[in-house]
């Protein structure tokens, strides 16, 4: 016979607040990615919450079966398991229980909760996605309020959900500006290697890769720091803290080893921000067009032999690895005067706007160019900014 529960009201009311803000069973709106055990923990909860703590009980342990090392699902069981015996108090009452450590399984549980609750709508893309080039698979996107990672495939240029996941980000959370400061960046950022796993200890789990952080962009801004990565987690542990590494992404090591499939070092983009924009198709598709026109302008542009219109599409705070816009606009007035016709195609675009405030996009391409007296094949990248309510370029220099 069933051991009863004598104080299942209690235990659902501490659930209950525990995970405040959180409605119960609610309807699925998005992609439905079970590839962790947040199916199973909601259940747990819903159950819990309707004073179910028999079958409650019973899921935790089979989640436990799956996922041995889950230590949030161990909380979970040891509270279900006290609650027969005496009235709960809080969220994680063993009595041995660091309240810190609490206190960080407590975070887990309603981050994981949130993003498996309320996920973005069928017919939602990511707004930073704009355009991926035809040889890019797979695009990712971090959110860090949420402590989720989205992966997108690149469906002929359109984003399509293929999966999220649980992830930990920075102890003192986003926007890294400096070294040290314990802060995940933001912006649009691209794998570029794997480090090599005699060279890693089990601290990082399954693999790393780096990201370019910083980036052309953040340079320009004054950002430093360096080793970014996507990494996973000791060999010994499912997941970390939402807020618990030194700057790096970190997923469960299945996890990670499932993205780190659809790698394309150098190409794939991770773009990671503080809360991620969603766009319906249609708007994401106005905001796309809307930039590929003046990208073919300022492209035309160039070809026209017009060297002053060409110019009116770079900022006035322009900058190139080796120039400011006062060098940058000296050094094409001069090339032009030997020219009597130029040919520009772009081919391989992608444009991925930056997450915040500020409107700023990344656009990279395989340039040829051809005139009277150069051919010239070279990868370009670019970053566009609204200045004066025009997007023009601020940076633009070798991919």
């Amino acid at each position: 016979m069933r051991k009863v529960f004598r104080h299942a009201a209690r235990f659902a009311l501490v659930v209950g607040a525990c995970c405040a803000g959180l409605s119960a069973a609610q309807p699925m709106r998005g992609p439905i990615s079970d590839s962790g055990p947040e199916a199973s923990l909601s259940k747990v909860f819903d159950d819990i919450e309707h004073r179910k703590l028999d079958s409650a009980l019973e899921r935790t342990e089979s989640l436990l079966r799956v996922y041995p090392n889950f230590r949030l699902a161990h909380l979970i069981r040891g509270d279900l398991l006290l609650a027969r015996s005496r009235p709960i108090a809080g969220f994680g009452n063993a009595p041995s229980a660091p309240p810190e450590k609490v206190s960080e399984l407590r975070e887990e549980a309603i981050a994981r909760l949130k993003a498996y609750r309320n996920r973005p709508q069928n017919n939602y893309v990511p707004r930073y996605l704009l355009q991926m080039r035809p040889d890019q698979k797979y695009a990712i996107v971090v959110d860090t309020q949420k402590s989720r990672l989205y992966l997108y495939a690149n469906e002929g240029g359109r984003p399509r959900f293929v999966a999220d996941y649980y992830i930990t980000h920075g102890k003192e959370g986003a926007q890294k500006a400096r070294e040290g400061d314990k802060r995940t960046p933001l912006g649009v950022y691209h794998v570029v290697s794997e480090v090599p796993k005699k060279r890693l200890t089990d601290f990082y789990g399954s693999g790393a890769f780096p990201i370019n952080y910083p980036n052309e962009y953040d340079r320009l801004q004054g950002r430093a720091g360096h080793g970014i990565w996507l990494h996973g987690v000791p060999s010994d542990t499912l997941s970390r803290p939402p807020k618990a590494s030194d700057g790096c992404v970190v997923l469960a090591n299945a996890d990670l080893q499932a993205v780190a499939s659809r790698l394309q070092l150098g190409l794939t983009p991770v773009i990671i921000s503080n809360d991620v924009e969603w766009l319906s198709l249609d708007d994401w598709q106005q905001e796309r067009s809307a930039l590929q026109k003046q990208i073919e302008t300022w492209r035309r542009d160039w070809e026209s032999g017009d060297t002053e219109r060409y110019l009116q599409h770079y900022a006035d705070k322009f900058a190139s690895d080796d120039a400011t816009r006062t060098q940058w606009s000296a050094r094409k007035r001069a090339i032009a005067k030997d020219k009597t016709w130029v040919q520009v195609r772009l081919k391989n675009i992608s444009m991925f706007r930056s997450p915040g405030k500020e409107d700023m996009v990344v656009v990279t391409f395989d340039q040829d160019y051809r005139s009277n007296n150069l051919k010239q094949q070279a990868s370009k990248r670019q970053y566009w900014v609204k200045e004066g309510g025009k997007w023009k370029i601020v940076y633009e220099g070798q991919a």
